[in-house]
C-alpha cells in the first residue's frame, strides 16, 4: 500500500514537471501533437501507478523520451513553416466576407450548425454578424465581425486614453506581496501620479 502511494507521488510528480516544461501554451490550445504526447504520457503514468509488478522506471523513461520528443517537434516547429504545416496543419476559413464556405465545412467535417454554435461561444448570435470566421490548428474558432457589427473603442472616436500601467497586489490571503511592493518602490521614483493615480 505504501509502495503504491510513493510510487503515486513519484509518477504525478514527474507528469506535472513535464507538464510545465511542454509550457503554458499546451495546457489551453493544444495541437494534434500536443494532445497525442499527453494521452500518451497519462497512460503511460498510470500503469505503473496501479501495478507494483511493473518498474516505476518502466513509467518514467517513456514519459522523459515523450518530453524529448515533444521539444524536438516544438523546435522543429519554430524552424520550418512547411514541418509547422505538415504536423500542425493549416488555419481553414470557414466563414470568407460574410459567406459561409461550404467547401472548407465539408473539409473539415463541420456542419452549420456546430458553427453556429461555436459563434455563439464568441458571442455572436447570427452568421450574417461575422466577416471571416477562422478554424485554428488547435480547433479553436477565431471570429472577426463586420465592421459595423464590432464594438466601438477609444481610437473610434480619436480619443487617447492615459496610460494605466499594471496592477500589482499587495496583499494575497493575508499576506503582504513583498516582491511587488518592491518593484512598486523601483518604479516609484519615474512614476507620473495623474488624478490621484500612480502610473508607470
Amino acid at each position: 500500500m505504501l509502495a503504491t502511494f510513493i510510487r503515486v507521488i513519484i509518477l504525478y510528480t514527474l507528469v506535472l514537471i513535464t507538464m510545465r516544461l511542454m509550457g503554458k501554451r499546451e495546457i489551453g490550445q493544444l495541437q494534434p501533437f500536443e494532445l497525442a504526447i499527453s494521452i500518451m504520457i497519462a497512460d503511460l503514468a498510470s500503469v505503473p501507478m496501479a501495478d507494483i509488478g511493473i518498474p516505476i522506471v518502466s513509467g518514467i523513461v517513456p514519459i522523459l523520451g515523450l518530453l524529448t520528443l515533444h521539444l524536438l517537434i516544438s523546435f522543429i516547429n519554430l524552424k520550418s513553416i512547411k514541418a509547422r504545416e505538415i504536423i500542425c496543419g493549416k488555419p481553414s476559413i470557414l466563414i470568407y466576407r460574410g459567406k459561409i464556405n461550404e467547401k472548407a465545412l465539408k473539409k473539415e467535417r463541420f456542419t452549420v450548425n456546430e458553427l453556429e454554435e461555436r459563434l455563439r461561444g464568441n458571442n455572436i448570435s447570427t452568421v450574417a454578424d461575422v466577416e471571416y470566421a477562422i478554424l485554428e490548428t488547435s480547433g479553436q474558432i477565431t471570429v472577426i465581425p463586420k465592421p459595423d457589427k464590432r464594438g466601438t473603442i477609444p481610437a473610434d472616436f480619436d480619443i487617447m486614453p492615459e496610460y494605466e500601467g499594471i496592477p500589482y497586489d499587495l496583499v494575497v490571503d493575508g499576506k503582504v506581496m513583498n516582491q511587488n511592493l518592491k518593484i512598486i518602490r523601483e518604479r516609484l521614483p519615474v512614476a507620473k501620479k495623474t488624478n490621484g493615480k500612480i502610473q508607470n
